[in-house]
């Protein structure tokens, strides 16, 4: 039996990992939220790992995603999405657990036009890139058995996202306006959650940094409009562009992913975000 450690159990990927650990008879799953295991909290983290030295891999869901929030709450951001993940490896470290931890690709500054692979340099714009990015730096310094996986403009039927947000706009408006000038991916988390479990049940040693999405390239103009046509919801999409749309942490333009290294590594077949997407929206309730 394997024993893994999901922190963060109310975010969206946390749920869709709820969902597909059913598939896996030999797993032994233990989810955490905040009140159960503050990651900021090394006594805690360290308490909680002593107490369950049967946790063979830790995933670290937990994070601070707000990005706009993130440019006055600093020291917030920094404190989950960096000194939390130090915390965590450290703990790993100690008992001997493989962690899993998940990171954004926000770490980049969007300056490409072709897809960011593992190794091209980090070079993020806004304070939740950056203590994304802060939060590697520690786990890579402290622990070599851990698998970083950079994922980018993740949704799912569970918590709040573009996807469901744009539904709930649908409900009150005829015209929305989105952002066309921003390019990347949109990855479904039940997808993610699927690669993750993928990587525990292989037992892999190849430790190191992945990159993860759909397939595909999108803006969120786009993405939106995709959204509405499949969901069957009629309303007008205005793609305007970001300077039309000024927000306090700045995104970046081009956020595209290479999957060619998780690939080849664990054999892993990645829909097309569109076809996740319609699969998606066939069993999403708006909340």
């Amino acid at each position: 039996m394997t024993t893994i450690l999901v922190t963060g159990s109310h975010g969206q990927l946390a749920s869709c990992i709820k969902d597909v650990e059913k598939k896996y008879a030999n797993l032994d799953v233990i989810y955490t939220d905040f009140l159960e295991l503050n990651i900021c909290d090394l006594n805690q983290v360290q308490a909680f790992f002593k107490a369950n030295k049967q946790i063979n891999y830790c995933i670290n869901c937990a994070a601070y995603t707000a990005v706009d929030k993130a440019e006055n709450e600093i020291d917030k951001a920094f404190d989950i999405n960096a000194r939390g993940a130090k915390n965590v490896a450290l703990a790993c470290n100690e008992y001997g657990v493989v962690l899993i931890h998940i990171s954004t690709d926000f770490v980049f500054d969007g300056e490409k036009s072709e897809p960011y692979i593992e190794t091209d340099v980090a070079n993020p714009i806004s304070v939740y890139g950056a203590s994304k990015l802060q939060g590697e730096v520690e786990i890579q310094q402290l622990l070599k058995e851990h698998f970083i996986i950079r994922t980018s403009w993740l949704y799912s039927e569970y918590g709040q996202n573009f996807m469901k947000t744009m539904l709930r706009l649908a409900e009150t408006r005829d015209e929305i306006s989105v952002v066309g000038d921003q390019i990347g991916t949109p990855t479904y988390a039940g997808d993610l959650a699927e690669v993750i479990l993928t990587i525990i049940d292989s037992k892999s040693e190849s430790y190191g940094i992945y990159h993860y999405s759909n397939e595909g390239v999108v803006s969120w103009y786009e993405f939106a409009k995709a959204i509405f046509e499949l969901y069957h919801k009629k309303i007008k999409v205005v793609s305007i562009v970001t300077t039309d749309y000024p927000t306090p942490a700045k995104r970046p333009r081009y956020s595209v992913l290479s999957k060619v290294k998780i690939r080849s590594q664990f054999a892993v077949s990645i829909l097309d975000w569109s076809l996740s997407l319609e699969r998606t929206l066939k069993k999403c309730v708006v909340n």
